[in-house]
């Protein structure tokens, strides 16, 4: 490992490597753990992509590794569309640095002769794949590290459908990616490829997010929303969008409207935090809000915050979210008479069982994938006789239609204010009709922990915990037998109280499964975008027409916390 590391050390001290870069990695080496950590591995796609902390190294974001990335990338183009006149969109997001290592990226692809369509200013992720498609682009790139702390960048690639990139093409991007030396990249651009992309492409964006996130509804003006934008590029869309569509009533958190990668307002611009929407909420209190909403910096998430029966603010989990708009959808599809079996809605593993009963009260195909937003994009692509109506995940991504390829925190906050003004129309809340979900197709509860392991270091725990779990998986949890074992490492279903095994028909993921016998669920995974460990809990129980759903909640609570002592956390 040494004798690597510092093979990797000295090639970085010497051309084509900078004198600014040389400098910084002459100071890092004034502390080894961190020249370890910078060096020890090369970054790697994941189920977002290439996402990591910036500076000097193999294992950081900064120019050479985004160049080499670039590069490789474009070989590949290159070889997978010979004849064609390439053409590639980039965008990028608020965080620091974004704009300049995008730049560079456009450098690279016009260097190798490839069409570049850039966004002039930081602009949102399903705004970039959109434009694909709408560009008839090959491939897209943004730069955005999501939600992540701010010393965090990374690289997300979108193919000619406008979804991130999947098999087959993932791994043979990587393989020419790994194929490809420093000392390969193309860093002399030509000008005259890069053209500078706005207004045109943000209209056409703006007209479909309306057209997909609008229904038959009347009382927009009366439904007053606050939104928090977390200092992303949500702000380049949302008013906008929603102005189109007739809300009126919108306010923004002023301080939180300026993007800024330095996220100063917040310990962590993530809307799954509740921190992260508490500006938002005291304002919306201040001046007697319907609802709270908030993205994340690229704008493909989005945490909500409705009224109770006591009309205090409820902060909505992604499943919560996923549920009342999904079912909302599906009343609309039904009562314009669109459904017919041809239809599917969509989730992942580690997302709440609860949506597959859903769709199959209405006739509607359900489609279940791996975790990230990607393996969606992916089953839009591998059944175009079917129309998608939408779907989720979990951790707050939701997308509507497919004329977006990734989860579209623009669209969506649009649609949960559609849902919003419905039930107000009705007399009714958003809270009421979650309410009534639970009531129609069981009362579901999830909870997420996760664990942040940092490092070298951190990665060896993750990978011993996940080895410990899948080689001596547990017979019982919380007194409740294990009925169904899922390995998705080997693919493998086990059923051990009938000594039977079975595949699963799904790519190879790092993820382990525990569905208890009475359907309580517990999946751990690593994540893929963080140096963190993640369990999921889903309990669910039915819930009556005359029950209250707050004395319910309690008593699923207690059975989570139970099963959550019980697997030893």
């Amino acid at each position: 490992m040494k004798k690597a590391l510092s093979a990797k050390v000295k090639e970085w001290s010497q051309p084509p490597f900078d004198t600014e870069s040389v400098a910084e990695l002459e100071a890092l080496k004034q502390n080894p753990e961190q020249l370890e950590d910078a060096f020890y591995k090369d970054l790697e796609f994941g189920t977002g992509g290439m996402r990591g902390i910036m500076g000097i190294g193999t294992n950081r974001i900064n120019s050479y590794t985004l160049g080499k990335s670039t590069q490789g990338l474009s070989d590949y183009l290159k070889k997978s569309f010979e004849t064609e006149q390439l053409k590639v969109v980039i965008a990028y997001d608020c965080r620091n640095n974004s704009k300049s290592l995008a730049l560079k990226a456009a450098e690279v692809f016009s260097a190798n002769d490839i069409k570049v369509f850039f966004f002039s200013d930081l602009r949102t992720t399903p705004e970039l794949s959109f434009a694909v498609k709408y560009l008839k682009a090959h491939c897209g790139i943004v730069l955005t590290a999501s939600h992540n702390p701010p010393e965090y960048n990374g690289y997300k690639v979108y193919w000619k459908d406008g979804g991130q990139i999947v098999p087959p093409e993932d791994k043979a991007i990587i393989k020419q990616i790994n194929q490809t030396r420093f000392s390969d990249i193309k860093f002399q651009p030509n000008q005259e490829l890069i053209e500078w992309i706005d207004k045109e492409v943000d209209q056409a964006f703006f007209d479909k997010s309306v057209e997909l996130g609008q229904f038959d509804l009347k009382g927009r003006e009366n439904f007053k929303v606050v939104f928090t934008a977390l200092h992303g590029t949500s702000i380049t869309a949302v008013p906008q969008v929603m102005a189109q569509a007739g809300y009126t009533d919108l306010h923004l958190v002023a301080s939180q409207s300026v993007p800024d990668g330095n996220f100063p307002t917040v310990k962590s611009p993530n809307p799954e935090e509740p921190e992260a929407l508490q500006m938002a909420l005291d304002q919306a209190e201040t001046i007697g809000a319907d609802m709270v909403i908030g993205t994340d910096p690229d704008s493909d998430r989005l945490g909500i915050a409705v009224r109770d029966h006591n009309n205090k603010f409820r902060l909505l989990n992604g499943n919560q979210t996923m549920i009342v708009m999904t079912y909302f959808l599906l009343e609309q599809w039904k009562k314009s008479n669109r459904l017919n079996g041809n239809q599917f809605v969509a989730s992942t593993i580690v997302s709440t069982p609860m949506l597959q009963k859903m769709a199959k009260a209405y006739g509607v195909q359900y489609k279940e994938t791996l975790t990230g937003f990607k393996w969606i994009g992916k089953l839009i692509k591998e059944f175009p006789k079917l129309e998608f109506i939408g779907g989720g995940e979990e951790s707050y991504g939701y997308l509507v239609g497919d004329a977006i390829r990734d989860k579209d925190a623009v669209t969506a906050t649009l649609l949960a204010c559609e849902v919003g003004t419905f039930a107000k129309n009705n007399n009714k809340s958003f809270y009421e009709i979650l309410e009534d979900c639970y009531r129609k197709f069981g009362a579901y509860k999830e909870k997420l922990i996760s664990f942040t392991q940092k490092g070298k270091e951190g990665a060896t725990k993750i990978k011993t915990m996940m080895e410990e779990y899948r080689n001596n998986p547990p017979k019982e949890i919380a007194g409740i037998p294990v009925m169904i074992s899922e390995d998705y490492l080997f693919t493998k279903r086990f059923y051990p109280l009938q000594n039977r095994s079975e595949a699963i028909d799904l790519p190879v993921a790092d993820v382990i499964i525990f569905t208890l016998k009475d359907h309580s669920r517990i999946a751990i995974r690593p994540s893929g975008t963080e140096p963190k460990i993640k369990f999921y809990f889903s309990v669910n129980d039915d819930l009556d027409f005359n029950e209250d759903w707050s004395t319910l909640e309690v008593k699923l609570d207690q059975k989570i916390d139970a099963i959550i002592k019980g697997i030893g956390l």
